[in-house]
């Protein structure tokens, strides 16, 4: 029962985040915001959608959601929670899951952001790890880091290439 319950959490955290995602892409489409489109998109969203999926189904084979939680795992998935709010917090109406553009904006350059140029994308990748293993779903602890991986070696740069361009043209 605790599985079902964690990852009904996790589900309707992540369900949050678009909310919050598309309201903030609305907000910057108002104030002049360019969404970048990119055909990965959709590939990031699936990928999350089949994890979600693949440690549930992972899990129930296992175990049956019989096994009990090692704290271990549970303690750094509060810890990833943590880190995940913050990076959220710290970019406040600029945070999405779209790459999106608002001419005249500076860097954000506090919170995480201080010490990590994509914190999230850092949280997203252990998450990928930890959250399998509390699930005691260990193929989805390899495999899904390994597509975030592969996913993010486009994305990031894509992400680079459009702060860069934003830098420039505020300076």
């Amino acid at each position: 029962m605790i599985y079902i319950l964690l990852w009904l959490i996790i589900v309707l955290q992540r369900v949050i985040e678009l909310i919050y995602a598309k309201r903030n892409e609305s907000r910057m489409k108002e104030q002049g915001a360019k969404v970048i489109q990119e055909d990965l998109y959709v590939w990031i969203v699936r990928t999350h959608i089949a994890f979600l999926l693949a440690i549930l189904l992972e899990a129930y084979k296992s175990h049956q959601f019989s096994a009990s939680i090692q704290q271990v795992w549970l303690v750094l998935f509060i810890f990833l929670q943590a880190i995940r709010m913050w990076c959220i917090q710290s970019l406040g109406q600029h945070w999405n899951t779209k790459i999106i553009v608002l001419p005249g904006i500076h860097l954000v350059k506090k919170g995480p952001y201080k010490w990590i140029r994509h914190p999230n994308y850092l949280v997203v990748g252990l998450e990928f790890m930890i959250i399998p293993l509390l699930f005691k779903a260990y193929m989805s602890a390899f495999i899904f880091p390994v597509l975030h991986l592969a996913l993010m070696s486009i994305r990031i740069p894509l992400e680079e290439r459009t702060l860069q361009a934003l830098t420039e043209e505020n300076d």
